[in-house]
């Protein structure tokens, strides 16, 4: 099965906890603080793979997550960092954030992405003693590691897009000119993927082409397979019109290229601009007045480049390839993207919080607050004073008094209840 668009869920590893611990040795009295650091968290990296070349493993697994960060210990002992995870891709793949739609990153080259930072590790209690403050009882949580919910889309990358209405002869076409190996029959929607093949211009030469599904009227706007290939004609350099020009099924070829080309314009008005070879194909079915017609169609009125051919005797197919490679000597390499979105990275955990009053007591939910209060020893006086600053800084006790708190009311936290003070 060919997949070429999932969604999925990433998170990097959260950053371990540092430690609350004190030098312990024989006939060393008062040990110090030696509270290490916690551990970085993992990076999730997304690596090319040329083995690959469809997304399809991401329809049965959704969820990545990266190790998290091992907590700080005793002995200044900093924790492990938490291993990357390393999310391997077909080559093409464009990275976007499903909430924005902007692209993260671009898969096209061998260098991986870091899509997802690992959260840093929290500071030890060895890190936060002073002159003045000796021994201090508390020490600082990680920080959680970047999250996001991601669309993973292949754009594949070759040189040269063949376009066309069904069973115009795109498959036998680049059968003929590389070693691909399509299927190929006398009905409409032979080719269900895109194909690519390699075709060599003599010794250490080559370029790409792409056999695109066929496109019908409607296309842009989700008919047929069009919709769901014309992604993969955007990183064409150059775009080669197949037309049927003998006609054989009913259609005139005037209207077919001006239809193929105005679903590629919906599409993308970029795309529409793309440099354009047509290609009259079954000329040994047509007569001498259709291709005269066609060509002076393309040639006057468009000012396009015209080749006569059929892919099934390789009749004019050696001349279009030479044709196809002088053009690729003049334009611009393959498209890549440049990302547009800046990952906000916090520097702080998540800092919202709510305050309800029932039966007189002040109620505070803030999630984050639990791992701040864990690396607390509320029987020290500095350690108090550390969680003072903190209710402070982040506007809780501002709020407290806002709502009217008065000196010895109750205030809970997490089932712990204390007297407010000032």
């Amino acid at each position: 099965m060919f997949v070429d668009s999932v969604k999925i869920k990433i998170k990097a590893g959260d950053g371990g906890d540092g430690a609350v611990a004190f030098h312990r040795e024989k006939y060393v009295a008062s040990g110090g603080p030696d509270g290490g650091d916690g551990g970085k968290g993992g990076d999730v990296v997304f690596q090319v793979d040329d083995n690959l070349s469809t997304l399809i493993d991401f329809r049965y697994k959704t969820k990545y997550n990266a190790e998290r960060g091992e907590n700080g210990r005793g002995n200044n002992c900093t924790g492990r960092n938490g291993q990357d995870l390393v999310i391997r891709v077909p080559r093409g793949t464009v990275v976007r954030d499903l909430k924005s739609g902007k692209i993260m990153a671009d898969l096209s080259s061998d260098e991986p992405q870091i899509i997802a930072h690992g959260g840093k590790g929290g500071k030890g209690n060895a890190r936060f003693a002073t002159p003045t403050r000796q021994i201090p009882r508390f020490a600082k949580p990680g920080f959680p590691g970047e999250g996001f919910e991601i669309s993973l889309e292949l754009k594949l990358l070759a040189d040269v897009g063949l376009v066309g209405f069904p069973n115009v002869g795109k498959s036998t076409l680049i059968s003929v000119v590389s070693a691909a190996k399509p299927k190929i029959a006398n009905y409409h929607f032979t080719t269900l993927v895109p194909v690519l093949g390699v075709v060599k211009m003599g010794e250490g030469n080559s370029f790409v082409m792409a056999d695109i599904p066929g496109l019908i009227e409607g296309a842009s706007e989700g008919v047929g397979l069009g919709h769901a290939f014309l992604r993969h004609v955007e990183r064409c350099r150059l775009i080669v019109n197949v037309v049927d020009v003998s006609g054989s099924e009913g259609r005139d070829p005037a209207e077919d290229f001006k239809l193929i080309n105005s679903e590629l314009t919906k599409f993308s008005a970029e795309l529409g601009e793309r440099p354009q070879i047509v290609a009259a194909n079954k000329c040994d079915m047509a007569t001498p007045e259709q291709i005269a017609a066609f060509r002076s169609f393309v040639e006057e009125d468009l000012g396009l480049p015209f080749f006569e051919i059929s892919a099934a005797t390789t009749q004019g197919t050696q001349e279009l390839v030479a044709e196809i490679w002088n053009q690729l000597q003049t334009l611009p390499p393959i498209l890549q993207y440049e990302p547009d979105y800046i990952p906000e990275i916090a520097e702080e955990p998540d800092q919202s919080f709510d305050i309800k009053v029932e039966n007189e007591i002040y109620y505070i939910d803030a999630p984050w607050l639990e791992k701040v209060l864990a690396g607390v020893n509320m029987d020290d006086y500095e350690s108090l004073q550390y969680f003072q600053r903190v209710l402070r800084n982040t506007g809780i006790i501002d709020r407290l008094e806002e709502m009217g708190i008065q000196e010895g009311d109750t205030v809970d936290l997490f089932g712990w209840q204390f007297d407010f003070v000032y």
